[in-house]
């Protein structure tokens, strides 16, 4: 089952030096955090403000000639995570055929907002993603965490 997502905002996160790209779905209030690189976050702002800059960036590029080739960009689906890293496929139709590309989420995102586009994350990456951060948080407990209790 896909849950559809929209892009709630752009946050730095300065423990690691890197910018966390938040999906919520708006029936459920799950979200979904992405960590990311400046230049991807910068991808995705720029689309998210609607700025356009005076030559295209990437994402431009790639949304020009998508339009150029008459290719429409279905969606973007959010399909998997290893190890801590998300996976993506951008769903294009073009002369009545279907096409998926592999697409890092943030590269992915990037051009579904340009193309309006609906972004889509599958339950199980969810439910996994739900985990992996109940494991990393247990990774991280310390003794001290755990208080002091009378016996």
């Amino acid at each position: 089952m896909l849950i559809q997502m929209r892009v709630q905002g752009l946050v730095f996160d300065p423990y690691r030096g890197a910018y966390i790209l938040v999906l919520r779905d708006d029936e459920s209030k799950e979200t979904l955090p992405i960590w990311t690189g400046k230049m991807e976050a910068n991808a995705v702002g720029l689309a998210m403000e609607g700025v356009t800059t005076p030559r295209p960036m990437t994402h431009d590029l790639l949304k020009n000639i998508l339009d150029t080739l008459g290719a429409k960009m279905i969606s973007i689906v959010i399909n998997d995570l290893k190890e801590g890293t998300y996976f993506s496929k951008v769903h294009l139709v073009c002369q009545d055929s279907e096409f998926t590309v592999d697409a890092r989420p943030s590269d992915a995102i990037a051009l579904a907002i340009r193309a309006n586009a609906p972004i889509f994350v599958a339950e199980s990456v969810m439910k996994q993603q739900e985990s992996e951060s109940f494991d990393r948080w247990l990774e991280n407990l310390k003794p001290e965490d755990f208080g002091q209790y009378e016996t």
